[in-house]
C-alpha cells in the first residue's frame, strides 16, 4: 500500500496528521535519551528508566517484523482561554489535554480502525504514548513536525496541540522526510517556564523541575522551593505551549470527545470532593491518574498560591486529611496565606 493512500485513510479515521517512518533505530535520539535518564532527569518516573529504556532504542523490540511506523497526530486544541490568559484565582488550572475524554481511548479506537483498513496479511502493533517508543522522534522522521525547544512536536500548520499515535507494521512503505527545525532564535517557552524546567538553550526538559511532574507523576510532596511556582496548576501545565508562536493561530479540534468537561473548576468545589465523587467526576478522564490524594495535594497548593483568605475553611479541613501528603500541603498553604488555624479537628 502506498504512503499517500495510508495518509488518506488516516484522515478518514479522524487524524489531522499522518506520515511514515522506517522502523529502524535512531542512534542519535537513543543516545540522547539514555544520557538524559543517566543524568537523573526523569526523576522518579521508573517506567522511563527501567528495562523499557532499552526497548525504546529499537522498534523491532516491540514488533520483530516491523518494517514501517505509521505516525499520526490528532488535534485537541479548543477555543477556550489559555492558562497564561486566566487570572481567576478561585479556579484551578487543568492542562488542555485533560479537559475531555482520555485521549488514549480516542486515539486507540482511531488507530484500530486505521489498521483494519490496511488489509490482511501484515502484523502490527498499536502504540499510544504508553508504549516504550521514542514517538516524537519517529513522528519527526515521518514529517509530522519538528521537536521544539520545549520538546513538544510542532507542526507548522497546526502547532503543537496534537496527540501522537503509531502503528508499527510489517508492511514496507516508503518513508517520509523530517521537516526543518523552525524554532529559530525564539526562546519564549524557555523564558516563560516558572520553574526553569527547560534547558537554557532548549530541547531538553528536567522533569524534576516540571509542573506536570509535580502534579501528576510525583507521588510525594513537591520540593518546598517549587510549590509557589506551581501557581494555580492542579493537573499538568500548558505554559510552554501557550506562549509558542506556532500555536497563536492553531485550528480548533472537531473531535467531540475533546470538548471541555473540566475547564478551570473552582478550587473550593474540588477540595470538598470525597474519593467516590472524585472517581465519578473524572471517570474517563486522564485526571484520575493523579489519584485522589495527589489531586487534593495539588488543590491545596493551588489554594495556597491563590492569595485568597476565602480558602481558610477548605484548607483547614484538608489540614486534617488522614494522608500526610494532603495535610502537610494544606498546612503549608495556610502559612502561605498567613492564616493560623482556628477550627476544631475535622473527622474524615
Amino acid at each position: 500500500m502506498r504512503a499517500i493512500e495510508i495518509k488518506r485513510l488516516a484522515r478518514d479515521c479522524g487524524f489531522e496528521l499522518a506520515g511514515i517512518a522506517s522502523a529502524e533505530p535512531l542512534p542519535n535520539d537513543s543516545r540522547r535519551y539514555l544520557d538524559w535518564i543517566g543524568r537523573g532527569m526523569a526523576g522518579a518516573m521508573g517506567y522511563l528508566t527501567d528495562h523499557r529504556a532499552q526497548v525504546r532504542t529499537d522498534p523491532k523490540l516491540l514488533l520483530p517484523s516491523a518494517r514501517s511506523i505509521i505516525c499520526v497526530g490528532k488535534l485537541y486544541n479548543g477555543p477556550e482561554p489559555r492558562s497564561t490568559q486566566v487570572e481567576d484565582a478561585d479556579c484551578g488550572w487543568i492542562s488542555r489535554y485533560a479537559w475531555g475524554d482520555d485521549y488514549h481511548d480516542v486515539l486507540r479506537q482511531g488507530l484500530q480502525h486505521l489498521a483494519a483498513q490496511l488489509g490482511p496479511g501484515h502484523e502490527y502493533k498499536i502504540c499510544v504514548d504508553t508504549a516504550p517508543l521514542l514517538e516524537r522522534s519517529y513522528a519527526r522522521q515521518a514529517g509530522l513536525g519538528w521537536i521544539g525547544k520545549n520538546t513538544c512536536l510542532i507542526n507548522q500548520e497546526i502547532g503543537s496541540w496534537v496527540f501522537l499515535g503509531e502503528i508499527l507494521t510489517s508492511l514496507e512503505v516508503e518513508p517520509d522526510s523530517p521537516p526543518p527545525d523552525r524554532c529559530g532564535t525564539c526562546r519564549r517557552c524557555i523564558d516563560a517556564c516558572p520553574t526553569q524546567a527547560i534547558a537554557p538553550l532548549g530541547y531538553e526538559i528536567d522533569a524534576r523541575r516540571c509542573i506536570p511532574y509535580f502534579t501528576i507523576e510525583l507521588h510525594g510532596a513537591p520540593p518546598q522551593e517549587m510549590r509557589a511556582r506551581i501557581g494555580q496548576h492542579i493537573f499538568g501545565c500548558d505554559i510552554c505551549q501557550d506562549v509558542c508562536p506556532w500555536n497563536s493561530h492553531a485550528p480548533v479540534a472537531e473531535e467531540p470527545a475533546f470538548e471541555p468537561r473540566h475547564f478551570a473548576p473552582p478550587l473550593d468545589e474540588l477540595a470538598a470532593l470525597t474519593e467516590d465523587q472524585f472517581q465519578s467526576r473524572f471517570r474517563g478522564s486522564p485526571i484520575r491518574r493523579a489519584k485522589y490524594a495527589g489531586f487534593l495535594r495539588n488543590v491545596a497548593i493551588a489554594m495556597g498560591n491563590s492569595g485568597l483568605e476565602k480558602f481558610r475553611r477548605p484548607l483547614e479541613r484538608l489540614a486534617d486529611f488522614p494522608d500526610n501528603l494532603v495535610s502537610d500541603q494544606a498546612r503549608w498553604a495556610l502559612q502561605q496565606l498567613g492564616i493560623e488555624r482556628t477550627t476544631d479537628t475535622v473527622v474524615w
